[in-house]
């Protein structure tokens, strides 16, 4: 006779990340204004868990939604081995975390460098990516950014042409599928010399054949006027990523 056991309870993200904070169900419940049955029932997955489930909890939990709910999905979120990280910083590379991750350009990589897992091929142009790349929640990409994981690269601003807009040593997402100099606003371009800059781009509608404005928002530096065939665009600039 084959003796069966109980089967293994399968607590959801938000059990786990409340055991992580050593918070106890009563004082989650106090902290939330969640009912302890309702709590119970999220914790032991009676109930599908949603964003706007885990929302009342993320505060007191100092998770993002986003983490609780894709708790143990994520490198380093097995069980109660979690290394808590603020929400778009960037994470260790593994299998699974890169097919989520956006990479980041090493704009100081010196060139022949890197395997071909730590390159991009953009055009005739072969960038350098670093080994870490930064998590963003997906809701994030899609109600904000209005695109993909797939088409987005971080870059790190080099020098003061955009400052104050983009000072430098701070970083960009770039939506690298936008080629296009319309509409007019943030890009990201290739100098004479294949490397990276930022410039705001306006194009004079009125001129033939087209031209566009190239412009350093610090008036230090020269602005120009080119060609828009001249023009080699990298991607549109989405948001900045400011540190205060």
């Amino acid at each position: 006779m084959i003796k069966r056991g109980k089967p293994t309870r399968q607590f959801t993200g938000l059990y786990y990340a409340r055991e992580a904070r050593g918070i106890s169900r009563s004082e989650l419940v106090r902290r939330s204004g969640v009912s302890k049955q309702q709590l119970s029932r999220l914790e032991n997955g009676l109930i599908r868990l949603r964003l706007d489930h885990l929302t009342p909890f993320a505060p007191h939990l100092g998770y993002s939604p986003e983490q609780i709910l894709l708790w143990g999905r994520h490198l380093g979120t097995e069980g109660h081995d979690f290394d808590a990280q603020p929400v778009g910083s960037p994470q260790k590379q593994s299998t699974e975390a890169s097919s989520r991750g956006v990479p980041e350009l090493d704009s100081r990589g010196e060139k022949g460098e890197g395997t071909k897992r730590n390159i991009r091929r953009d055009g005739q142009h072969t960038d350098h990516l670093k080994d870490e790349r930064w998590i963003f929640p997906d809701t994030f990409i899609r109600s904000q950014l209005h695109t993909s994981v797939e088409r987005l690269l971080v870059l790190e601003c080099d020098g003061d042409s955009m400052a104050p807009t983009i000072a430098s040593g701070e970083r960009v997402i770039v939506d690298v599928n936008h080629r296009t100099p319309s509409p007019d606003g943030l890009y990201a371009i290739r100098d004479m010399f294949g490397s990276i800059i930022f410039r705001r781009l306006h194009a004079l509608r009125s001129t033939r054949p087209a031209r566009i404005r190239v412009i350093a928002d610090n008036p230090k530096h020269p602005s120009e006027e080119i060609l828009l065939t001249e023009l080699d665009v990298a991607g549109r600039i989405l948001c900045c990523l400011k540190l205060f």
